[in-house]
């Protein structure tokens, strides 16, 4: 064989292989471009199936956690088709720890909150673990919307959080807002006292403690739009009270937010059923709570 003829079977042979070469590269980014359109797919199939659902979020009060939303929540489970998802842990350093699991397309998803530092009172700091957990399941789970359910001092955290973070389009916006025994306007035993205080023709209370001046000075900062069901207990021992938030207290919310929210309505809960610990506890409380939500 002459050289000249070598040189040629070796070119054909070199251009054989850079053909198959090119032929399996471009194979294998076909495979590629196929199984990351899918991935994409399926991603925005995720995204809408949360997107299209609003979750509800329970918050405890001072002293509490788990054990206080946990039998809302199971009534809402029994009663109206809804189911707990996830379980929010938040650390002293607000640290949000997610366990459970969220399928798409759940109805009524309901997500419980745990703080580990449970008597921190102070609003500033906890509002700002409401704000991290809000963070956390827009980027995870891409929620729009949400509605929150809280006992007592819970109450004053997530009215913290929307006095800051309430107006920001960035993030998730409160839809309904459901109050159980929050002290508004003072504790009985701490800053107020039975039948000490009462509400003026305006609704606005006559004697106003310094958490509520501040919520006072700060009002038109609510988010406008939100529907807003507060729930207080009145024992009818003689105190107007819960035993802990007297009923001119939880009253007091009207007048901060009435001129803002897309509605306002108010239930009183009387007799041993609307002690302040019970109140969580009380189907009646708990089926109120429900149509609230989901029956309006």
């Amino acid at each position: 064989m002459g050289k000249k003829t070598s040189r040629w079977l070796f070119g054909i042979l070199l251009l054989l292989l850079i053909g198959i070469g090119l032929f399996s590269w471009r194979q294998k980014q076909q495979k590629v471009a196929v199984s990351s359109s899918t991935a994409i797919t399926q991603n925005q199939q995720k995204t809408a199936a949360h997107q299209d659902t609003i979750p509800t979020i329970y918050l405890h009060g001072y002293g509490a956690g788990a054990r206080s939303t946990n039998s809302m929540i199971t009534y809402a489970e029994e009663h109206d088709n809804a189911h707990r998802v996830l379980t929010a842990t938040i650390s002293r350093s607000g640290q949000v720890k997610l366990s459970g699991s969220w399928p798409k397309n759940t109805k009524r998803p309901l997500i419980q909150v745990v703080l580990k530092d449970n008597t921190n009172n102070d609003y500033f700091v906890t509002r700002e673990w409401i704000h991290n957990l809000l963070l956390l399941l827009k980027r995870k789970y891409h929620i729009s919307r949400y509605n929150t359910v809280a006992h007592s001092m819970g109450n004053l955290t997530f009215l913290f959080y929307q006095i800051k973070y309430g107006q920001n389009n960035a993030l998730p916006k409160l839809k309904k807002q459901v109050n159980l025994g929050a002290p508004f306007n003072g504790i009985i035993g701490m800053d107020d006292q039975p039948n000490r205080n009462r509400l003026e023709k305006t609704g606005k209370p006559k004697y106003s403690f310094s958490t509520y001046q501040y919520l006072l000075e700060h009002r038109k900062d609510y988010p406008r739009g939100v529907d807003i069901l507060n729930i207080f207990g009145n024992k009818e021992d003689g105190t107007n009270s819960d035993d802990a938030v007297s009923v001119t207290s939880a009253r007091s919310l009207r007048y901060l937010v009435e001129t803002r929210a897309a509605s306002y309505h108010e239930i009183e809960v009387k007799g041993p059923g609307g002690q302040h610990s019970k109140l969580h506890e009380n189907k009646a409380v708990a089926k109120k709570i429900d149509q609230f939500l989901w029956h309006n």
